[in-house]
């Protein structure tokens, strides 16, 4: 008895002391390994992307569910004073939010009341803007010991601490001479910070690298396709991966940039990584006698400890149409042919969804969720897509769907093990005619490397003709490979999914409507205008009693800026910050944004028509990712409106790089005065003829 008596006196001891530890290390400060570890146990917080490193987004808090979510209301608002897009998944530990806005500016929030307790800017050199991909996004922060880590647009991973915002380290993960990015999350593994990076588009070689979260040392690096033959081999991987590759593929970059999704699964000790698109995107011209391209377009499985690759699956062999393998992964176990599987999902663009077993890489299963061209099915023994005969023809046009942003893009899934289905954002209803641009040569062109696809009038012409893309929600069940029920949305993207215990599926639209639906039929319960379009996923935490919804709210990206006019409803606006709760009152003003009234043109230009038309054809191969097909802009300034002060400074601004502070890099390197004079009188006519027909 006594005995017994001093071991229960230890262990109420013991517990004590570990809850005076919780007291005096609170916040971001006891985000360790054991914490991350199990994060599923820690129901009030969202510690990492996706919650829990099986990145399943599932929250089991169920206070907000498919009956009080009537009530569900706004509780505070921040507005960001950017027009930039979001998409970051904020991350919330004891009542305090930590996110990211666009130029990875890092943002610390107080959760209850939407109160700004710090601001972290990177200062990213708004001139690289020219040669990033892909856009001035981030998709948010890691937490660790104390810290906040961010990939910035530049390549530098940089360390803040969490009580201050001040910065603790940074490290440049790139070549800067290169056009490399990141817009991904970091994750972290083992203390340390994992990032991937982009740039596939610019022409560069992909890798994800590992670094040690006290001081920002490389610990390992491991690259995605094979580099030049000549210089040897970085691993074993790499060279069975040159084995299918052919010609001089290394001077074009090779691509495979690992931009976004990384999970990492702690009972195996195994980073699964997804892998982009080539270098550049048309294999012709990348390999020219064909060949797989590994590892292109795949998932890779790391051994953490020191990243050296376990197994693969390509998901795209050969990739010819930006069909990426870096959109998110979800890590579940689920009972396949009587017996417990530990598997990985993907629904990558091609339009297939995935299930792998995760241990060995071994091909389960496969089927289309949404339409599809490009294959006509699955192997069902090597899981290997059969494509279709009329999806590539070598350097000639060829129509195939889904067309480059794929059936299903970085807009995060959501696994209920609730009701075993996967919640996947879905985009379809278009096809793109390819037509690679043949003068293309690695290090001549200074944008758009990789993309080199020629933007003349009959192409042009026939993508802005095609019908528009449609979102739509739909349950799917990984385990028989089909539908359980579909939501259509008339609009061009439907965004990030989030789902809970109370029966509920979230999720944002690019009309601005935040809506609730019930995850077992679909049936919709709620919704919420937002004011602007929608990308980002929602989160769920509590603090005391009460449960919160929060999501960046804010449309952009490469959606915003290069989303052809009429092509699905689109709300562009000012990006904010929105918070609910049950009850909740609060009322969202708006401010204004874009213009009511039809273009007038600031300046007469006598211009004849082969300069207008030498206008166009300048402008759709330099100015139009960002400021809009047929110069409609949904984000960035609508060129249309340009006032006269612009237009009499145009050169200065074009060529000269006047306004590189702000974003607008310079183009001395790449146009002559003339050709910048052209693509102004294109302009000039483009906001005359808006004029006249929205007048009619």
């Amino acid at each position: 008895m006594q005995v017994q008596r001093r071991r229960r006196i230890v262990s109420i001891l013991a517990c004590l002391s570990v809850l005076a530890g919780c007291e005096r290390s609170s916040g971001a400060a006891r985000v360790d390994d054991q914490l991350l570890a199990h994060a599923n146990a820690d129901t009030g917080n969202w510690l990492t992307h996706g919650r829990t490193y099986d990145e399943q987004r599932f929250s089991p808090l169920s206070l907000i569910n498919d009956s009080t979510v009537p009530r569900l209301g706004l509780v505070w608002t921040l507005e960001l004073g950017t027009s930039r897009g979001l998409e970051a998944t904020p991350l919330v530990v004891d009542g305090t939010i930590y996110t990211t806005g666009s130029w990875s500016v890092v943002y610390a929030i107080e959760a209850a009341t939407g109160r700004l307790r710090w601001t972290y800017d990177p200062k990213v050199p708004r001139e690289r803007a020219r040669i990033l991909c892909c856009d001035a996004i981030n998709r948010g922060t890691a937490l660790y010991r104390g810290k906040v880590f961010v990939g910035a647009l530049d390549g530098r991973l940089i360390a803040v601490d969490a009580a201050t915002g001040v910065r603790v380290w940074e490290t440049a993960t790139v070549d800067t001479s290169k056009p490399y990015s990141i817009t991904g999350a970091p994750r972290i593994v083992r203390g340390m910070v994992v990032i991937g990076n982009g740039g596939a588009e610019m022409g560069v070689r992909g890798y994800v690298s590992a670094y040690d979260a006290d001081d920002g040392k490389l610990v390992w690096r491991t690259y995605t396709v094979p580099g030049d033959p000549s210089l040897g081999f970085e691993s074993d991987a790499m060279r069975k991966a040159a084995a299918t590759w052919t010609g001089r593929w290394w001077e074009g970059g090779g691509g495979g940039t690992p931009w976004d999704a990384i999970v990492y699964d702690p009972r195996l000790d195994l980073v699964y990584v997804g892998t982009g698109n080539g270098s550049p995107w048309y294999r012709a011209l990348r390999s020219p006698q064909g060949g797989d391209n590994l590892y292109l377009s795949s998932i890779i499985a790391l051994r953490a400890r020191d990243g050296t690759q376990v197994w693969h699956f390509q998901t795209t062999p050969g990739d010819n149409w930006d069909y990426t393998a870096t959109q998110p992964l979800i890590l579940a176990d689920l009972d396949i042919g009587g017996r417990q599987r530990k598997v990985i999902m993907q629904a990558p663009k091609n339009g297939f969804f995935y299930v792998l077993d995760r241990e060995s890489g071994e091909f389960i299963s496969a089927k289309e969720f949404a339409r599809i061209t490009w294959a006509t099915g699955i192997d069902a023994i090597s899981g290997r897509p059969i494509e279709s005969p009329t999806a590539y023809d070598g350097l000639n046009p060829t129509l195939v769907s889904p067309d480059p942003s794929g059936a299903h893009g970085w807009y995060p899934m959501a696994f209920s093990p609730r009701t075993g289905l996967v919640y996947v954002p879905v985009r379809e209803g278009t096809t793109f005619l390819h037509r690679p641009d043949t003068t293309w040569r690695p290090a001549v062109n200074k944008r758009n490397e990789g993309i080199n696809v020629r933007y003349d009038g009959p192409l042009l012409g026939r993508w802005l003709s095609q019908p528009p893309p449609v979102g739509r929600l739909v349950a799917w069940d990984p385990i028989a490979q089909t539908a359980r029920w579909t939501v259509d949305h008339p609009v061009l993207v439907s965004g990030g999914v989030l789902a809970t215990a109370g029966n509920l599926v979230f999720q944002g639209r690019s009309d601005g409507m935040l809506v609730a639906y019930r995850a077992t039929d679909g049936a919709k319960l709620w919704q919420f205008d937002a004011g602007t379009g929608i990308m980002a996923p929602p989160v769920t935490y509590l603090i005391g009693n009460q449960q919160y919804l929060t999501l960046m709210v804010g449309w952009g990206g490469d959606h915003g800026l290069i989303n052809p006019p009429g092509q699905g409803a689109v709300k562009p606006g000012f990006a904010r910050v929105l918070t609910f709760a049950l009850g909740g009152t609060a009322k969202l003003n708006v401010p204004a944004f874009g213009h009511g009234e039809p273009p007038v043109p600031a300046v007469r230009m006598p211009a004849s028509t082969a300069m207008n038309t030498a206008g166009r054809l300048l402008y759709d191969r330099f100015c139009f990712s960002c400021h809009g097909i047929a110069v409609v802009a949904s984000t960035l300034p609508d060129l249309r409106y340009s006032t006269a002060e612009v237009h009499n400074r145009f050169e200065a601004i074009v060529v000269a790089g006047e306004r590189r502070s702000l974003g607008m890099p310079g183009f001395g390197d790449l146009l002559t005065p003339d050709q910048a004079r052209a693509i102004q009188a294109y302009i000039l006519s483009r906001a005359l003829e808006s004029s006249v027909s929205r007048r009619r």
